[in-house]
């Protein structure tokens, strides 16, 4: 019987949530050749490809997104057994905060998993825009953070780097020579940075025709027509439509879904036991559930 270390399934996992080779090996603490063994040694174990890769980008294969399912299950399993046979089962009260569009995920689900599997921890749940989130974990007012962080910053660990589109209907028309109306969220806000920055870079005049302090706001006035706006491209709802080159719309880049620890909370048992488990439920836990999109 084919038994798979641990160490190889994370680092399938690490790579297919960086998506490159290099950041996984940073990520990882080892070197990139290292990582290139690991998933060779997986493949052949497998007898099948599980990535494949050129110089410019890392895809999995359908085997490789079947083999990232078996070791979310085996890496979480993996992590409660230590847990449980340490004889340090995490307990006390953790302080999250959530970035409010990461609600429309399966993060709540995950978030609920983990407390029955670890029944000792309670939560304060803060639910907000990621701009607000960051100053709070900065004051020490949150253990944990998972949300977006700003270009340019290195800080948490990467779970999904991935596009950020611009979201209208489909029946939205745009006169690119009248100030584009735009529906943000309150400063500080990443994605109202990021438009207005790309806007700036091409010239286009725009206004703010709707603030709105959630997501649910946020995409009700997009849907009724009222502006447009910016999601990650895994978080763009049903009554959204992503808007293509027929707009002419400057590209917005991409952006980090990122999970933050304090510093004073991070060697907690408790906080190393969410992190292990957001990790292992990889890039699929900042990722709406397919019958909600």
């Amino acid at each position: 019987m084919t038994t798979y270390d641990p160490a190889l399934l994370q680092t399938l996992l690490t790579v297919a949530q960086t998506g490159s080779f290099t950041q996984a090996a940073a990520r990882l603490g080892v070197r990139q050749p290292t990582v290139s063994q690991h998933i060779s040694r997986l493949e052949k174990q497998t007898g099948r490809t599980l990535i494949l890769r050129d110089t410019h980008s890392v895809a999995l294969t359908p085997d490789g997104e079947a083999m990232i399912g078996f070791a979310r299950s085996i890496l979480a399993a993996h992590e409660q057994a230590t847990a449980y046979f340490s004889g340090s089962r995490p307990r006390g009260r953790l302080r999250i905060g959530m970035s409010d569009d990461l609600a429309l995920t399966r993060l709540p689900q995950i978030l609920r998993d983990f407390r029955q599997t670890h029944p000792l921890v309670d939560y304060d749940l803060t639910v907000d825009q990621s701009g607000r989130l960051n100053q709070r974990l900065e004051e020490n007012r949150l253990d944990v953070f998972i949300g977006k962080r700003p270009r340019g910053e290195e800080r948490g660990r990467l779970v999904k780097r991935e596009r950020l589109v611009w979201v209208g209907t489909p029946g939205t028309k745009l006169d690119l020579a009248q100030p584009l109306p735009l529906v943000v969220y309150p400063a500080p806000s990443i994605s109202r940075t990021e438009m207005h920055r790309a806007l700036n870079r091409a010239g286009l005049p725009y206004r703010g025709a709707c603030v709105c302090r959630g997501v649910n706001g946020l995409i009700a006035a997009v849907a009724a027509g009222v502006g447009i706006s910016a999601l990650a491209t895994s978080l763009v709802p049903p009554q959204l439509t992503p808007l293509g080159p027929a707009h002419r719309l400057p590209e917005l880049g991409s952006i980090d879904l990122v999970l933050l620890t304090s510093p004073r909370a991070e060697r907690r048992p408790a906080v190393q036991a969410l992190i292990a488990t957001v990790l292992s439920s990889g890039s699929q836990s900042f990722t709406a559930p397919r019958e909600a999109r």
